[in-house]
């Protein structure tokens, strides 16, 4: 059985050599974690590629950071995951909710991806463990 891309991180298999994305719905899931994750100016080829989200957990925990991150996910769906459209963008951390680690910043990402005409969502927490 062949797939779509490798699965990131790679991992060993006996079957494919790697394990192996088969279904869309998961390559659009790596994809946009990957848009999220990596920093501009990493990717060589394209240094405008990414959102960086790591960048943001040293600053300020407030509404107006979560305003620029938002616009920064907008900005970078629209112009590298086109196919796909961002619904809603929910944070959660000490700012947002009482009780919770001030290191903490949750943010889920829900969109639709317009081929499939499917909705799924994207959950990433900082600090990455």
């Amino acid at each position: 059985m062949s797939g779509i891309t490798p699965k990131l991180p790679l991992v060993r298999d006996s079957i494919n050599g790697y394990m192996m994305i088969t279904a869309y719905k998961d390559l659009v899931k790596q994809n946009f974690k990957n848009l999220m994750f990596t920093i501009p100016g990493e990717r060589i080829m394209d240094v405008n590629f990414g959102i960086g989200l790591k960048r943001f957990l040293f600053e300020m925990d407030n509404p107006g950071l979560y305003g620029r991150i938002s616009g920064k996910i907008k900005q970078q769906v629209k112009k590298y995951l086109p196919y796909i459209t961002v619904d809603n963008i929910i944070f959660n951390s000490a700012a947002e909710t009482e009780g919770i680690d001030p290191n903490f910043l949750s943010v889920r990402v829900e969109y639709t991806i317009i081929p499939l005409d499917e909705i799924d969502n994207l959950e990433l927490t900082l600090p990455v463990d």
